[in-house]
């Protein structure tokens, strides 16, 4: 679910708005060029497609022809857009002949600019290679060249090239220095779109994953400590048999060895004194006997086994008895250190004391048969 809202909204956080479509949007087509620089230009606007034919002439270097979309409001008077949401433009550009052409913008700089004297306005723009085929370009509004003429026509320093989106009188489309003379020539530029990025849609996007993902977690670990409570309600109820707390039950164990052992074990195993040599020297059975008994028996040796039996114990205490502290509960099974204690505790439940006695306060659901 992660993947797919964050592709919607990352997808419509990329937005695009036609040229010709914009509410309120007027325009008047205007034409330029170099005196005696083209001959029959001829620019029209023909289903929100730019059309520009032409046969540039002439011998000076400089000579160019353009046409503008110059902006007006609903009355025909000049207008400023403000594109300063727009961050890229995008068009389809078709040339016969192939070749380089400039697309340019006019925008009103308050300190410099004359109202209606577009030769004062800042004229950022770039230079685009098309072919009959057509191809689609994609400008960064943000990265635009202020032409160098128009820094000396100014009298500005060289490093003057910044500009503003803000009032944006007009978008050109003309030639290069690089278009053929004497060539009949056509341009169409189609398809004009701004764009602009929603930023609301990746907030929305934030605080989703933001929630979605905590109460996912907060989610996972109360099922983390169901499943972890029952596990261990389930090992309670595995391990207790092998402590009689009343009174040991020796029908399974016959022989007087074992009955021996398993009762000395069953009654001592909280004696912190308890070791090997002592069950040795009060049941009379050898030591190695004495492990293999516990091993065949109880799958345990005796150091295990005695574990076994303590910690058992211990994890009953810590549920019952509430107000016992840690360390009092492991010195009453049988440890001296309760570091120690907690290392074979956590061994055995993985988890500390602690937290066993934490989990199982929860009255935690019966496990599944």
């Amino acid at each position: 679910m992660s993947i797919l809202i964050g592709y919607l909204c990352v997808s419509r956080s990329y937005h695009r708005v036609p040229l010709f479509e914009q509410e309120d949007f007027s325009w008047e087509l205007r034409k330029y060029n170099t005196p005696d620089a083209t001959t029959n230009l001829n620019a029209r606007v023909d289903a929100a497609r730019l059309i520009m034919e032409f046969v540039l002439s002439g011998s000076n270097p400089q000579s160019y022809a353009s046409s503008a979309l110059f902006f007006t409001d609903r009355n025909g008077k000049p207008a400023l857009l403000d594109w300063s949401r727009f961050d890229k433009i995008s068009f389809e550009a078709r040339c016969f002949p192939a070749g380089t052409i400039r697309v340019g913008l006019a925008t009103f700089d308050d300190k410099l600019s004359k109202p209606g004297e577009l030769m004062t306005y800042r004229s950022p723009m770039a230079y685009v290679n098309c072919n009959q085929d057509g191809d689609r370009v994609e400008l960064d509004l943000a990265h635009l060249t202020i032409p160098q003429w128009w820094v000396d026509m100014n009298k500005l320093n060289p490093s003057d090239l910044g500009y503003s989106l803000a009032k944006v009188a007009q978008i050109d489309v003309g030639t290069s220095t690089a278009s053929r003379v004497g060539t009949p020539s056509r341009i169409e530029i189609g398809g004009i779109e701004m764009h602009e990025r929603k930023y609301g849609y990746l907030y929305f996007l934030a605080v989703f994953l933001i929630l979605a993902w905590a109460g996912f977690g907060f989610w996972f670990v109360k099922q983390y400590a169901v499943a972890l409570a029952n596990d261990l309600q389930a090992r309670m109820q595995k391990d207790l048999p092998l402590v009689a707390y009343q009174q040991l039950a020796l029908e399974p164990h016959r022989e007087r060895e074992k009955s021996a052992i398993l009762r000395l074990l069953a009654t001592r195993y909280a004696d912190s004194e308890l070791d090997l040599e002592t069950v040795v020297s009060e049941t009379g059975v050898n030591r190695n006997k004495v492990n293999d008994i516990l091993k065949a028996e109880m799958g345990y040796t005796f150091i295990g086994y005695l574990n076994k039996l303590r910690l058992t114990e211990a994890s009953r205490l810590l549920v019952e008895n509430s107000s016992a502290s840690i360390a009092e509960i492991a010195y009453s099974v049988g440890y001296k250190n309760s570091s120690y204690f907690n290392k074979l505790f956590k061994e055995e439940y993985e988890c500390t004391p602690k937290a066993f006695r934490e989990v199982c306060k929860k009255e935690p659901q019966e496990p599944a048969p």
